[in-house]
């Protein structure tokens, strides 16, 4: 499947992301992509679909957790 685009670059699946808009839902990681449509399980949030033509969501370089 091709990458999202997002406003910090592309997201694929297994990919990490925080919500900029809630912050108390924790680290997310993206498990599916189709069109704008990404499903992300966060820690503490579960998962959730969200629109990507609506929320960026910030992608975290695995390597800083």
């Amino acid at each position: 499947m091709p990458p999202q685009s997002s406003g910090k670059g592309l997201l694929q699946p297994g990919d990490y992301v925080r919500h900029p808009r809630q912050p108390d839902w924790g680290l997310g990681q993206v498990q599916s992509i189709i069109g704008a449509r990404i499903t992300v399980n966060f820690e503490h949030a579960g998962k959730l679909l969200i629109d990507g033509n609506v929320i960026d969501l910030q992608r975290i370089d695995p390597r800083t957790l």
